[in-house]
């Protein structure tokens, strides 16, 4: 199972209390964990990836195992922490301002 913790934001959308867990078949990558994170709470499409282009929405970013993975190719394995389980996906809401 996957777990995935998102901004409450997205959490209140989604009507989730806690953490997202998925069943990923195959390869776990950016791509089948959204796929499968839309597929299970619908209100979600659109919110992190473009309808259209299926790229990451600007102000989210990606992280797991203490690394940035917001600009790795969509369809790189994660890591094997993240696949195994241990380890959260995390979907962050990034800041803008100056």
């Amino acid at each position: 199972m996957i777990r995935v913790v998102l901004p409450p934001h997205l959490r209140r959308l989604a009507h989730l209390d806690g953490e997202a867990v998925l069943d990923v078949p195959g390869a776990v990558t950016q791509t089948t964990v959204l796929d499968a994170l839309e597929a299970e709470y619908p209100a979600l499409r659109g919110t992190i990836r473009d309808h259209l282009t299926l790229r990451r929405r600007a102000f989210l970013r990606f992280f797991a195992c203490g690394r940035d993975l917001s600009h790795e190719p969509p369809d790189v394995p994660l890591p094997a922490e993240v696949a195994a389980g241990t380890e959260a996906l995390r979907v962050v809401g990034a800041i803008a301002g100056g």
